[in-house]
């Protein structure tokens, strides 16, 4: 049985100017490497993967030739929200090294983020038609600055107030003393969730070019939009705590307006219809 990405039967055909070599006049497959078995699916989404981790490597290598400087970048809001004379402890031998390792990893993929794109963008090629395609660059560019804008939000405001609040409950009585291995867990999770966050905008945008939504279905459906936000919020915080959700809730409501207006100023416009005289 042959498998493509997206089910193109839903879809209008192609006009002339949007033809694909890989559809014959029908707009059926032809048989010029069109159709994709299983098995050849997984064989593309292995090499798709296996070149992302190359991207990734290519990056933890830069990464680590900058170790000190970004070391000194990610602990500083952790250290500023603690108070005079407090620090950030570590219990094993091994648990300051590994840390060194895992923020070379993390800057790794940011430094990837294009070339996973990229990856990304070809493995759902095949399905697109030819004028779709022409998207690849615009798709690259805006999933990677998006990427890349949602972890500088998750470490310049989300990261210091989720930060600032757990350190709120240290009393007389209770000391914060923060081990560095699940501080360092929190900012990840942080930064990885609103990178994949702000991903809306560049995939409302597509779904908008290919005609299969539009900025009146989003309206309409905005108040389900905003409680499904709040549920996410609350699944993917790391915590349990009020300003972690508030703090996801909250972009992702801004990010949605914005796909409206990207939806509205760059959807596929329908064509008039011409009446039979």
């Amino acid at each position: 049985m042959a498998l493509v990405p997206f089910p193109n039967k839903a879809r209008t055909p192609a006009t002339d100017d949007d033809h694909d070599p890989d559809w014959d006049e029908s707009g059926s497959e032809s048989d010029r490497g069109g159709k994709m078995s299983f098995l050849e699916h997984l064989d593309e989404l292995r090499r798709r993967i296996i070149y992302a981790i190359l991207a990734i490597v290519g990056g933890f290598l830069i990464a680590c030739l900058f170790l000190n400087q970004i070391f000194d970048f990610i602990m500083r809001p952790m250290q500023v929200a603690l108070k005079p004379g407090q620090t950030l402890i570590f219990t094993e031998p091994t648990e300051a090294i590994m840390l060194y390792l895992k923020m070379a990893v993390l800057v790794g993929i940011l430094i990837a983020s294009p070339g996973v794109m990229s990856q990304v963008w070809l493995f759902v090629a095949p399905g697109l038609y030819a004028n779709e395609k022409k998207l690849a660059i615009p798709f690259v560019l805006l999933s990677s600055f998006f990427f890349i804008a949602g972890a500088a939000f998750s470490h310049w405001i989300v990261f210091p107030l989720t930060w600032k609040f757990f350190q709120s409950f240290s009393s007389e009585v209770l000391t914060f003393m923060p081990r560095i291995e699940p501080a360092f867990g929190l900012y990840v999770k942080l930064m990885l969730t609103f990178g994949l966050i702000f991903q809306m905008p560049t995939l409302v945008l597509f779904l908008a070019r290919m005609g299969v939504i539009t900025a009146k279905f989003l309206l309409k459906n905005m108040k389900y939009a905003i409680l499904i936000m709040f549920i996410v919020g609350a699944v993917l915080s790391p915590g349990t705590d009020p300003v972690g959700q508030v703090m996801m809730a909250g972009p992702m409501f801004i990010l949605y307006v914005i796909s409206i207006g990207l939806a509205w100023m760059f959807g596929k416009k329908k064509e008039p219809v011409v009446e039979e005289t």
